[in-house]
């Protein structure tokens, strides 16, 4: 029996229709402020949704493994030059399936396994994928950690400076998932040479903030810088890979064949999508308004009695501190999320709870931005997050949740007449 081609989603499998549009209602009617995610266009959207699926092409433009990559080759062409025009990179692989792919085909291009990094630690606001025991980077590697001061929510790069002359690492790692300050990337290049060691950022979560302008680059340091794509960057959920050109045959033989078989061209057609949109006047303006929304919440939140790690923020994110409410981490995000309110509980520094409980919540704008709200949206915001946390019964999470509902129906996502996720795209 052939395959019919035009079959619409909703017509071939109703069942992953209905639950793909639930999604679709809880982020219109929802208030994202999970700090790792954010909204991307229709036009990526799109994108990912195409016969590109189909292709094999295991390789690398101009020199596959497969025939029929004429296209392919352009497109993938297309987002590596687009990507290194964006960070001026000299070397770019944009192969990578994620974030954490990324992060371990550059260390096995890099370093040998057995030999010592050095990350930042989890729970002081690092990424698994930076060597914790329970991710394959913990294992592979030895891995060794630093983090911030307990004090000021801090990186004291002193005293990563003296634990690097001590341990002598070969690879050091900047950059994590809740640090909400700029990283002095000078300072981490100059303790890396003086020890010897490569220096490696993983720019993942202020990638957006490094193309629009907001935030330092990483380029001029680190002589290699992996990321996803779908944070503050706005684009498919994917990752990637920039070097300096002495280790570009390396990163790549390290992607393919070393950790990956054949990419997804379809979603590289939507790297390339958002990255012509990060190179946009508008994507500078975005990247500004995230940073001041940002700030604006985490002052809102300040004010009504919420400490905030380092006491503020710099960044897209801000990790808030519930003990002085009496919360844990894993009972405001569940109160938050019957108030139609959605956040990622997480370890704040010396956290004394447990990862699976914490005393902390993540807080993020770039979602909220891509809506067009502003500062005076985060003002309303933090009054919603209060009012939730302080009474948390049922009639007052309802009346907070139809506030949200209000609230994100002035800021409309994906209009309903188009549903994207009943939609396949025919393509001649």
């Amino acid at each position: 029996m052939t395959l019919d081609h035009n079959t619409t989603l909703r017509d071939a499998d109703p069942a992953v229709a209905r639950l793909i549009d639930r999604e679709l209602g809880r982020q219109r009617h929802g208030l994202e402020l999970i700090a790792s995610e954010n909204f991307a266009s229709r036009a990526v959207i799109d994108a990912m949704g195409t016969p590109l699926t189909n292709k094999y092409a295991e390789g690398y433009p101009g020199r596959r493994y497969y025939g029929g990559c004429e296209v392919v080759d352009e497109i993938e062409q297309l987002a590596i030059d687009r990507l290194k025009r964006l960070f001026g990179a000299e070397h770019a692989n944009v192969q990578p399936h994620s974030g954490a792919q990324a992060n371990f085909a550059a260390f096995m291009a890099l370093i040998q396994p057995g030999e010592k990094l050095l990350g930042m630690s989890l729970p002081h606001g690092g990424h698994l994928s930076h060597g914790a025991a329970v991710n394959h980077s913990g294992t592979v590697w030895k891995a060794v950690h630093y983090g911030v001061d307990p004090a000021t929510g801090l990186i004291d790069y002193d005293v990563v400076r003296d634990q690097a002359r001590q341990e002598r690492p070969r690879l050091i790692i900047a950059g994590g998932s809740a640090y909400a300050r700029i990283i002095d990337f000078a300072a981490f290049r100059s303790i890396a040479d003086e020890v010897g060691a490569i220096f490696l950022v993983d720019m993942a979560h202020f990638a957006g903030l490094v193309a629009g302008g907001v935030y330092p680059s990483p380029v001029p340091h680190a002589q290699v810088v992996t990321s996803t794509t779908h944070k503050t960057l706005r684009g498919p959920r994917a990752g990637l890979i920039l070097s300096i050109t002495e280790h570009a045959k390396a990163i790549d033989k390290s992607v393919f064949p070393g950790t990956q078989g054949g990419p997804l061209e379809h979603v590289i057609a939507a790297k390339a999508v958002a990255f012509g949109e990060a190179l946009t006047d508008d994507f500078k303006a975005y990247a500004r308004q995230v940073v001041e929304n940002a700030k604006a919440l985490a002052a809102a939140l300040v004010e009504r009695g919420f400490a905030i790690v380092s006491g503020g923020t710099e960044t897209h994110l801000m990790l808030v501190d519930l003990r002085a409410k009496d919360l844990t981490g894993k009972v405001a995000e569940k109160v938050l999320d019957r108030a139609g309110i959605t956040v990622n509980k997480n370890t704040i520094p010396d956290d004394p709870q447990s990862p699976f409980v914490t005393s902390g919540i993540r807080l993020g704008t770039p979602a909220l931005t891509t809506r067009g709200m502003g500062t005076s949206e985060m003002e309303r915001v933090a009054e919603l997050i209060d009012r939730a946390l302080a009474r948390q019964d049922e009639d007052t999470l309802a009346r907070v949740k139809g506030e949200v509902e209000e609230l994100t129906s002035s800021f409309p996502l994906y209009q309903p007449q188009r549903p994207v996720a009943t939609r396949i795209r025919r393509s001649a």
